[in-house]
């Protein structure tokens, strides 16, 4: 490209990448001839949710670069290929391998690398760090022939390493320096509650220990031996400790080195030779270095920006280092002056060793401003603190009451989108403000999607999506527009009231919905909630005529479709128990059918790997064995999860396994706006962790304490207490009360958790309404529910009793064989799907046809 500027980026990383979005987005990267050298042997992936490689074990499910995205733009990309020096004089790079490049701008994106404490030992075998895909693979390898696993590091990145090695099936140590876990995020009182959190969950936490020196083990192949005299016996080891600045090659080539590290970078991010850009972990600004990727990102657009000459200048100044995450299943968040080490600074604490909640709150001298916060277990108020203190907003009389939770149902203390300024960071990731969001809503746009398409709010970590689309619903009111509640453009009604129309009207198909209170042929969206609605109200077969052809592929299936276009097969297992001639049931099915089989949380076995063909023969050998259907497929009760209960266990009060295999043989097949899982425990030591269900029951020593609206996932709850020491009889009557009026006003797809939050006067409302019968419909939910206990059907069953509606389950339309395309390979003794890369190579495939 003649005349171009000839641009060299060295390190593909995601902030490296960032760089090169960002240009590319200015519509002017054609004024380039642009240049990447990527030390891995792959292009930018998502180094921060690394930790999720372990759910594929594909690469390609962290990639960052879009297809075609280097050869649209005219980039030269050379991956595996590490610089090894920079002439300034000739502004040329090379690498280790001979090849060069030379530059107009030169742009360093090395990053960082582990730091790994020289103790003797620390690069025996088996010794790991936790930064590459690489890296990941090895300590997977590895996994394969030990049983007990040390990480050295309590940070943020050795739990995440921590629980890698746990879900690999390790006995796992975390092994800390400091005295407490995550050292310069939280304080003692927040290090103490997480280290117990992350003991139950079964890792084993040593703070305050010097590790000396490694050696062999006596039973396994390494041994740490402590400075207090202490030892670790262990088979491999994780070095977590911390990072430092990628910054050999900067040193090398003579520019600017911090005192302890670091590319000492200017606030366009310039080193000490102007023609020489460095971003990320690898620079150093004001002292600092940064080590997360929002101000990497940020160091990104301001270096683009500069070398664009948009005239603009931007500027880099510093990053809010907060954070929120979820490590090992445990909500942890960080803002600001977290330690109270500004003069003057008070703080408030809330501990609640029930619930293991520990929060604290760090105010200015009178009380006006937050500073800072530590939010342990519950880091649902970490988006309004936040907002708090980058917007220096004035806090409430009582501070205390942003983190004290509602005792009474009333809406915790919060912060209303139209009191940020227009300058409010919403989206760090991306660098959005309330005012970008505003503008582009004045502009024209007025959906959610639409909005995070513009402005790019809401598309990395997700976090902000919420406070997005309050923003969105608060400027469309403000234009006099009205807030869409629509189902979609087929209905102009909410989900709530196409089920009174349904229920009232006692419609009884789609067809017949339609032309009463719709218009079109229907969509992806309004079709599954009618055929939900549909069975919540009546209870029909699902693959009759009218409704098989709205639901969506899992519930017309009858089974989840798995990656490769195979099923998974969820018989139910009430309350968890099973008796062995069932167990050996399914072990002879999976053994026959060649399914891989795992135990899943909620106390179920699932078998994997079945083609459409094999289907319904499956159900019949495990329907005449006494099995039914689990409904793992709908939204719908999953599982009744239990302990042993008073019948084993000597700290039982009460039948835990008898409770849940009723309560799960009421409700099993019960369609709801979301899925439901619900559990039991025998005793306050919850071994059945209920109050993490959306209905939650635990046994006391004057009957049952129930508990509601908890839920897991990307957005875990804990269910509150709805009544105490209640007797079975009206333990069932409040259950099938809650789960009706559910049913009856949720949004589609609406968690339990979120549609009590939403309700006025949240959850005393919702006890007035189901114990107190304030609306006067308690009878109708009883017996709205005993109509759908009633007309229960095994839909597997009824489905192989049904030839026209075998006929359903074949892989090709016009022929009775299988799909060919079906291959897995076999991995700890059972198939997995195989990747692209193992097909090309033809690496012992394994074909169901």
């Amino acid at each position: 490209m003649s005349g171009a500027t000839r641009l060299v980026l060295v390190g593909n990383g995601p902030v490296g990448h960032q760089f090169l979005e960002t240009l590319v987005e200015s519509g002017k990267a054609d004024q380039f001839s642009i240049t990447i050298f990527g030390e891995e042997p792959r292009p930018a992936y998502d180094r921060v949710h690394l930790t999720a490689w372990f759910e594929t074990r594909q690469a390609e499910s962290l990639n960052m670069v879009e297809e075609g995205f280097y050869e649209s733009q005219n980039m030269v990309v050379y991956s595996g290929k590490k610089v090894t020096s920079i002439d300034r004089s000739n502004k040329v790079v090379s690498t280790e391998c001979g090849t060069t490049a030379e530059y107009d701008v030169l742009v360093l994106g090395t990053g960082s690398y582990p730091f790994v404490p020289p103790v003797p030992g620390h690069d025996r075998n088996n010794c790991f760090v936790y930064r590459t895909i690489e890296d990941l693979e090895a300590i997977t390898a590895a996994s394969q022939n030990g049983k007990i696993g040390a990480v050295v590091g309590g940070g943020l990145l050795g739990l995440e390493a921590a629980k890698a090695l746990h879900d690999l099936g390790l006995k796992t140590h975390v092994v800390e320096f400091a005295p407490r876990l995550m050292a310069v995020q939280v304080d003692d009182g927040g290090g103490k509650l997480l280290r117990k959190k992350i003991e139950d969950l079964g890792v084993s936490v040593h703070t305050g220990k010097n590790t000396q020196q490694i050696i062999d083990g006596d039973s396994t192949t390494h041994k740490m031996c402590f400075a207090d005299g202490e030892e670790l016996e262990t088979d491999l080891i994780v070095f977590s400790a911390g990072i430092r600045p990628q910054d050999e090659l900067a040193r090398q080539s003579e520019l600017e080195i911090g005192e302890r590290g670091g590319i000492v970078v200017n606030n366009y991010c310039q080193t000490s030779d102007p023609s020489i850009y460095a971003i990320g972990e690898c620079a150093l600004w004001g002292g600092r270095i940064f080590g997360l990727i929002a101000p990497g990102w940020e160091m990104a657009r301001v270096a683009a920006d500069h070398v664009l000459a948009t005239g603009e200048d931007k500027q880099f100044l510093g990053a809010d280092m907060s954070t929120k995450l979820k490590l090992m299943g445990v909500d942890v968040a960080s803002i600001g002056d977290a330690h109270a080490n500004t003069p003057g600074a008070k703080c408030y604490t809330f501990i609640d060793e029930q619930t293991e909640v520990y929060k604290k709150l760090v105010v200015n001298e009178d009380a006006s401003k937050v500073l800072g916060a530590v939010l342990i277990g519950d880091a649902e108020d970490y988006g309004t603190l936040l907002q708090y203190a980058l917007n220096d907003i004035t806090l409430p009389e009582h501070p205390e009451a942003m983190i004290l939770p509602s005792l009474d149902g009333a809406a915790a203390a919060g912060l209303g989108v139209d009191a940020l300024p227009e300058s409010a960071q919403i989206c760090s990731c991306n660098n959005v403000t309330k005012g970008d969001l505003c503008s582009a809503i004045a502009d024209g746009t007025q959906t959610l999607g639409d909005l995070k398409a513009c402005t790019k709010a809401a598309t990395s970590c997700g976090g902000c999506t919420a406070l997005v689309g309050q923003v969105l619903n608060a400027e469309l009111a403000k234009l006099g527009l009205e807030v869409n509640t629509d189902l979609c453009e087929h209905f102009p009604y909410t989900r709530q009231e196409i089920y009174h129309l349904v229920r009232v009207g006692k419609i009884k198909s789609f067809k017949e919905l339609l032309e009463k209170h719709g218009k079109g042929h229907g969509c992806d969206i309004c079709k599954p909630t009618a055929a939900s609605i549909l069975a919540s109200c009546w209870n029909d077969y699902i693959l009759e005529a009218d409704h098989a052809g709205l639901q969506d592929t899992n519930d017309r299936m009858l089974a989840n479709m798995q990656k490769n276009g195979t099923y998974s097969i969820v018989p139910r297992v009430a309350g968890g128990e099973i008796t062995p001639d069932k167990l050996i049931v399914l072990g002879e099915v999976g053994k026959k059918y060649n399914l891989y089989t795992k135990i899943t949380g909620g106390q179920r076995i699932d078998l994997f790997g079945a083609t459409v063909d094999q289907l319904p023969l499956i159900w019949k050998e495990l329907v005449d064995a006494g099995f039914e259907s689990g409904h793992a497929y709908g939204k719908s009760l999953r599982t009744v999860k239990s302990c042993v209960g008073s019948t084993w266990c000597r700290y039982g009060v009460q039948d835990s396994v008898g409770a849940a295999i009723d309560i799960e043989n009421r409700y099993k097949g019960l369609r709801s706006p979301h899925k439901l899982k619900m559990a039991v425990s025998g005793c306050t030591r919850e071994c059945a962790e209920a109050q993490s269900k959306d209905v939650g029951v635990i046994a006391t020593e004057n009957g049952w304490n129930l508990y509601v609206c908890g839920n897991g996932g990307m957005k875990p709850r804990h269910a509150d207490l709805f009544a105490s020491d209640i007797d079975t009889e009206t333990l069932i009557k409040y259950i099938d009360r809650f789960l009706m009026f559910y049913v009856r006003t949720a949004d589609r797809l609406q968690r339990t958790s979120v549609w009590m939050d939403n309700l006025e006067g949240g959850l005393e409302y919702l006890q007035n309404v189901i114990i107190n019968d304030s609306l006067g419909i308690a009878e109708e939910l009883e017996a709205e529910m005993a109509h759908v206990i009633g007309t229960y059907q095994c839909e597997w069953k009824t489905t192989i009793d049904n030839e026209d509606k075998v006929k359903m389950f074949r892989s090709f339309v016009n022929s009775n064989q299988g799909d060919d395309n079906v291959v897995f390979v076999q991995e700890r003794g059972q198939i997995r799907p195989a990747t692209d890369e193992e097909r090309e190579l033809g690496k012992d495939l394994i074909a169901v046809a």
